[in-house]
């Protein structure tokens, strides 16, 4: 055999790839850019006889939360304010959710994708504005309280939810759906009874999921006055009433452990 037949036998040597190094040089770079302009470099600050001693003031103001029986109504009644409105929001989002979902995913037998693209479009935007954002537009027309924190959750939460659930939609097991259709069954009954019930219970898990974000979201959305323990934990802190804000705190966390327990006891009923 001579040397060229040799050489036409040898495997060609691979291309050199270089952007994957350089993407992680330019994130290295990125995030060290990030530090020095927002001052986190600056640690000493943290570690201070000065700053020690103003926390340890408010910790111990906030060890000991107030338990005046007039307080201790109002934050009774906020804290089943913020309860109520995570709950109708993230049923509002699954719903809404649901209904953008079904133009938004790629399903077998679907008479037209025309909508696909202007429906994923409009769960990014309802997804990429935060809840606090929404609250303070909402603000404007529903007014202060409960009511524009309810629909700034439900709005932000459908294009999450409406993006998961179009995916759990194209992901389910076709073949019960392919049978109703070889029948001749018509696409609003095989997803209602194919593809709906084998989605179901991801579709569930999902929902339970973002209620546990919602319970969350729902505490902080006082601060541009949605209502709830997030209105009255602005409302103190602001006012630098220590004792008022660790029960609020404590309201708060035994509200989202309560609301975790529940969430997590449901998902394994739903997936055993």
């Amino acid at each position: 055999m001579s040397r060229s037949a040799v050489h036409l036998t040898l495997p060609p040597r691979p291309p050199r790839r270089w952007s994957m190094p350089l993407f992680l040089l330019g994130t290295l770079l990125l995030a060290v850019a990030s530090f020095v302009e927002l001052g986190v470099v600056e640690w000493g600050r943290l570690f201070t006889w000065e700053a020690a001693q103003r926390m340890g003031r408010f910790l111990g103001e906030m060890s000991n939360p107030a338990r005046e029986p007039a307080f201790l109504g109002r934050l009774a009644v906020a804290t089943l304010e913020t309860l109520a409105m995570s709950a109708v929001g993230t049923l509002l989002a699954a719903l809404l959710g649901l209904l953008l979902a079904l133009p938004a995913s790629r399903v077998t037998g679907q008479l037209s994708g025309l909508w696909r693209k202007p429906t994923r479009w409009l769960l990014n935007v309802l997804r990429s504005i935060p809840e606090l954002v929404w609250a303070a537009l909402l603000l404007i027309s529903a007014g202060l309280g409960p009511l524009a924190g309810t629909l700034a959750l439900a709005l932000h939460t459908s294009g999450v939810l409406g993006r998961l659930f179009a995916e759990a939609i194209e992901n389910a097991p076709d073949g019960p759906a392919f049978a109703l259709r070889a029948q001749g069954v018509r696409s609003g009954r095989v997803f209602l009874y194919a593809t709906l019930p084998v989605a179901l219970p991801q579709l569930l898990s999902y929902t339970l999921y973002r209620w546990e974000n919602n319970i969350r979201a729902a505490a902080v959305l006082g601060v541009v006055g949605g209502g709830g323990l997030g209105q009255m934990l602005s409302f103190h802190m602001g006012l630098f009433h220590m004792r008022e804000t660790g029960a609020i705190l404590l309201a708060t966390l035994v509200l989202v452990a309560l609301v975790d327990l529940l969430s997590n006891l449901a998902r394994r009923r739903l997936n055993p």
